[in-house]
C-alpha cells in the first residue's frame, strides 16, 4: 500500500502545487482547478481511498500509481 506522502509527491510531480496548508489539509491547484488533500503523510492509502483520490484529482487509479 502506498503512503499518502508518496501519492502527494506524485501529484506534485504532475504539476499540482500546494497553495495553502492548515494541519493535514492542503489546498492543491493545477491551472484553474483546486482540490483539497486531507491525509496525513504517513497514512497508508488502501484501494478504496486511492480510487477516491484518483477520481477527485481526475486520474484513473492505475494512472495515479504510475505517476
Amino acid at each position: 500500500m502506498p503512503k499518502a506522502a508518496q501519492i502527494l509527491a506524485a501529484l506534485k510531480r504532475d504539476g499540482w502545487e500546494e497553495t495553502r496548508r492548515r494541519g493535514s489539509h492542503r489546498t492543491l491547484k493545477k491551472g484553474s482547478t483546486t482540490r483539497i488533500w486531507a491525509f496525513h503523510d504517513g497514512m497508508d492509502l488502501g484501494k478504496v481511498q486511492l480510487t477516491q483520490v484518483a477520481r477527485t484529482f481526475g486520474y484513473a487509479a492505475e494512472e495515479l500509481r504510475k505517476l
